[in-house]
């Protein structure tokens, strides 16, 4: 059920996107226990002075390769699976280009009744789906 928003400079080419797009997903399938096909992302690009960001804030050194990545999820995982989320991001972002200094990440939690699919239903609000019922518990 994550909602993924991913900004970037407008320069990064077509196939660098679906690479950090796809890397992102299965950080998540491997690290929170998010299902494969559970899927959305939102894209955003930016001109160089539209991206605004500290280069050096808390001792990191980024640079024109700033990319942000803010997470929607639901509530209910441990900061040991958000650890490890991080650095799996960073680890697969990484490998197509992009300086791990260079990855911001932001996790928004919500309720799960706060998530509407479609059919104007808020599917998730009376039982968690099967996949998920595990994942509350941890």
């Amino acid at each position: 059920m994550p909602l993924v928003r991913i900004s970037l400079r407008r320069d990064v080419p077509i196939s660098t996107r679906r690479a950090i797009g796809d890397a992102i997903q299965q950080a998540m399938v491997e690290t929170i226990n998010v299902p494969p096909d559970d899927r959305f992302q939102i894209w955003s690009e930016h001109d160089a002075d539209s991206l605004v960001y500290d280069a050096g804030y808390l001792g990191i050194d980024r640079d024109k390769g700033f990319l942000v990545i803010q997470i929607t999820l639901a509530l209910g995982r441990s900061v040991v699976q958000k650890k490890a989320l991080y650095r799996r991001i960073a680890d697969l972002v990484s490998a197509h280009g992009v300086h791990p200094e260079n990855i911001f990440i932001s996790l928004l939690e919500v309720a799960k009744e706060n998530w509407s699919f479609g059919n104007g239903k808020a599917q998730y609000a009376d039982a968690p789906p099967a996949h998920l019922a595990g994942a509350a518990a941890q």
